[in-house]
């Protein structure tokens, strides 16, 4: 969970957020907002007038953390005596609407996704009347870049890496996910909304623009006038030259000939792909709602490698999932041990009311699921732990992010995506530089550099 911290007058306001990193961009919209609405940003929530928390749901234990952050909130002194109000926001409230609002007394007002622009008001509600004048100047609002739902501020701290959402919504319905219930149904922003965004990032800035969405692939299919995520990144990439830019969660579907052409041509575009394939057994597949074979996933990863040189490829694969043979989890074990892909993360299967997947028959026990889950990371990590030592001897750009408490640089290369996929350990630099740097040696998925 995270903390954003600002030094605007009224009210406070400290937002604790938890999930991904769309839920990290969410709450940065929502403080933007309470900001505009004239609520300061309180680093600690002991000290806030109002906490809010924004919630993931997308699986039962994120539900689960979302619950012990809203019960311990509720415990903290400021929101137990009544002096501060308790918001619960985000995919909590989006999923469970109404029953969640009978069950969770200890909240003040529940904000589901699609009303998070609406913060300012329902503080303003909580506490009785606007903090605001009603004449808020142009130069207060001149620094506020909404774009894609998303703001900017010039007082906000500089961050050499930033994500900004391409779309929200999903109309995949795989029949294991609740995120088409959440976050309803697929729409992509607009160009000049994204583009805004990344300029206000760049201008105070950040070095790396990271693309986000449910299925970043599908950007510009739903326009009047339909455009691709290829468009869109080649658009940035040339007006932007100094700046990196990277897209995650690309369904294989969204892989096209024009994307890794795009990737290919544009030295400031990461060569790196994240394709989430669930699973490659082709009935299993079509049990989540999803097409695909081991076959055609070998061959896009074939494909791929031949198209964009030195690419790094990352997938994530479920565990467990109903009606799961040992003959198919052994096809999958087998599949992760080619060793096509630099990085795996491994889920066991959720069982999720609401989905498809939930009524499924031959439902596998936890404990099976867990031991299938830990089996494929195993076999993830020897597959994937050559591919990067292989980096060693390679010479590359490292984006500098910060410094360890014992005064240690570290960054992260184009094949590095943050949060996810390690760091890269440099002797010079200074936060914010692009250093370019030999590997010498690696230690799991971390790496060294001179």
């Amino acid at each position: 969970m995270t903390f954003e911290v600002s030094q605007n007058g009224g009210r406070s306001v400290a937002f604790i957020t938890l999930g991904c990193a769309k839920n990290e961009v969410d709450s940065e919209k929502m403080r933007a907002k309470a900001k505009a609405a004239g609520y300061r940003i309180e680093q600690d929530p002991e000290n806030a007038d109002a906490v809010v928390i924004n919630t993931c749901s997308f699986i039962q234990s994120a539900t689960e953390e979302s619950l012990e952050a809203i019960f311990e909130a509720a415990g903290m002194e400021n929101v137990a005596s009544g002096g501060a109000k308790l918001i619960v926001a985000g995919c909590m409230p989006a999923r469970y609407g109404d029953d969640l609002e009978v069950e969770l007394t200890e909240a003040d007002a529940f904000v589901p996704c699609s009303k998070e622009d609406d913060l300012g008001a329902i503080l303003d509600a909580l506490f009785g009347g606007s903090l605001k004048n009603a004449s808020l100047n142009s130069e207060s609002n001149a620094n506020v870049s909404s774009a894609s739902g998303e703001a900017v501020r010039e007082d906000e701290p500089v961050s050499v890496s930033a994500y900004v959402k391409i779309s929200d919504g999903c109309d995949r319905f795989c029949s294991y996910c609740a995120i088409p219930f959440i976050r309803g149904r697929y729409h992509s922003f607009a160009l000049q909304d994204i583009e805004r965004e990344v300029a206000a990032h760049v201008a105070k800035g950040t070095r790396e623009i990271v693309l986000i969405a449910q299925d970043t692939g599908r950007w510009g299919q739903d326009f009047k006038e339909p455009s691709t995520l290829a468009a869109l990144m080649g658009e940035l990439a040339e007006r932007y030259p100094s700046t990196w830019f990277r897209v995650m969660y690309i369904q294989p579907e969204g892989i096209t000939d024009e994307l890794l052409q795009t990737v290919a041509s544009h030295d400031n575009i990461c060569s790196y792909f994240d394709i989430p394939l669930q699973h490659v057994d082709k009935a299993l597949l079509h049990d989540m709602n999803r097409a695909g074979s081991r076959e055609k996933y070998l061959a896009l990863a074939e494909h791929i490698r031949a198209t964009v040189p030195e690419v790094t490829l990352r997938t994530t694969l479920i565990a467990g999932f109903p009606g799961e043979t040992e003959e198919q989890f052994e096809e999958l074990c087998d599949f992760v041990s080619e060793g096509l892909f630099d990085y795996i993360g491994v889920f066991a299967y959720s069982r999720e009311e609401g989905t498809a997947a939930y009524d499924l028959p031959d439902q596998i026990d936890e404990d099976v699921k867990a031991e299938r889950a830990q089996t494929l990371r195993d076999l993830a990590d020897a597959s994937c732990t050559p591919r990067i030592a292989q980096r060693i001897g390679r010479e590359m750009d490292v984006l500098v992010e910060g410094r360890e408490e014992d005064g240690q640089l570290f960054g992260r290369a184009m094949c590095q995506a943050p949060d996810v996929d390690g760091e890269t350990y440099i002797s010079a630099g200074n936060v914010g530089d692009i250093v370019h740097v030999r590997i010498a040696d690696t230690l799991l998925y971390e790496m060294e550099a001179e």
